[in-house]
């Protein structure tokens, strides 16, 4: 294995193009082809090897996992006024959409044993707000939502699930694709994801005629005229032809990335779970996460900004959980629905560096840093 500089810059999660090069014959094909932008074989390759390889029947590559979230409230019909549920425990680009239509979030509480949306609170929720138009769940950090609790009782609700998975490409639950449960499931490619495109992102479902629909919107909403004529709004969403070449050469070393985070979350819990107040994220029995970041909590005198601190001193990049969606500034305003699980993690949370290119090196040097603080104390 690679040894890496005592002074080389630890990123918590980078881009990893693969060693073989598979992106790079796919980027020239499309420079030799001329097929620069907007469309082209790369895009159609991705939709297409993206869908089987999770079991979808369509998908639609876009801009960024933002824009699918966005199309997929567009698709469900979601529009001025209507409720739409969300993980409080979650990054923005998850709530942000919502109010690109014109809807109002409800924020719903997590819970210990997933760090995902609570089916309890889920269906206390229902009961107070019975007219929800569409319920987003997140599968953080690569860990799966508890989905037969949670699709059981949006099915009683008749209420539209969108799979927030951009987190968890190569995650299973209970051996199904993460992203593929609900109505529609999104994927991100952005730089620090699991593979990347640079930036990117996916829409996909079992509805052929709606993942059609999405891309006309994705495309400016142009019809088939001589002229550019357009009798719907459109969007300029669509992922670029070069964009895409990335993605299917990302998309062949899927499985190796997967098998590396999981070799770091493994190797940061022997190391490390023994020390006073450290508990790791929850892997469940009936989940197969795809690790994306190591997280754990810390609820004893190490606190997480000390480990942050003293790794940052290395020049070692760490940070702390999501900031939960109901404590932000700009969503404050809007209900919550819970009690304090989200909040406690958020002020216990710390997510480890988790770059696949880490050397064993890294990451005894990582964990020597940080069993120094318990010495201390």
């Amino acid at each position: 294995m690679e040894t890496t500089k005592v002074n080389e810059r630890i990123f918590l999660s980078s881009p990893h193009m693969s060693d073989e090069g598979y992106e790079m014959e796919y980027v020239k094909e499309a420079f030799e082809t001329n097929w620069i932008a907007p469309l082209g074989e790369n895009v159609n390759g991705f939709e297409r090897e993206l869908a089987e390889k999770v079991g979808s029947k369509a998908a639609a590559a876009l801009s960024s996992g933002t824009a699918a979230i966005h199309l997929a409230l567009r698709s469900a019909g979601v529009g001025e006024g209507d409720i739409v549920f969300c993980p409080t425990f979650t990054f923005s680009a998850t709530a942000n959409p919502i109010i690109y239509q014109n809807a109002i979030p409800v924020f719903i509480d997590s819970n210990y044993e997933t760090w995902n949306m609570c089916p309890k609170a889920l269906e206390e929720a229902l009961e107070k707000y019975p007219e929800v138009k569409a319920v987003i769940i997140v599968h953080l950090y690569g860990l799966s939502a508890d989905m037969d609790k949670i699709m059981e009782i949006c099915k009683k609700h008749n209420v539209v699930v969108i799979e927030d998975a951009a987190e968890s490409l190569g995650s299973y639950y209970k051996g199904q694709h993460t992203g593929t449960f609900g109505d529609y499931g999104i994927f991100s490619f952005n730089g620090n994801k699991i593979i990347t495109t640079s930036g990117g992102g996916m829409l996909f479902s079992n509805n052929e005629e709606k993942v059609a629909k999405v891309r006309f919107w994705a495309t400016q909403s142009r019809d088939q005229a001589r002229h550019y004529q357009h009798s719907e709004l459109g969007f300029n969403y669509r992922m670029s032809n070069v964009v895409a070449g990335i993605g299917r050469g990302q998309l062949k070393v899927l499985d190796q990335r997967v098998e590396k985070k999981k070799y770091i979350f493994e190797f940061y819990k022997r190391e490390l779970a023994h020390l006073e107040g450290i508990e790791f994220m929850p892997v469940n029995d009936w989940d197969e996460p795809n690790y994306w970041l190591s997280s754990l909590t810390l609820r004893g005198k190490v606190r997480p900004i000390d480990v942050m601190e003293a790794l940052e001193k290395e020049n070692i990049e760490s940070r702390p959980v999501w900031k939960p969606m109901h404590l932000q500034p700009f969503f404050e305003k809007y209900d919550f629905v819970g009690t304090d699980v989200s909040d406690n993690l958020f002020e216990d949370g710390i997510c480890l560096p988790s770059d696949t290119k880490m050397t064993l090196e890294d990451l005894e040097r990582i964990v020597k840093i940080i069993k120094r603080l318990w010495i201390a104390r």
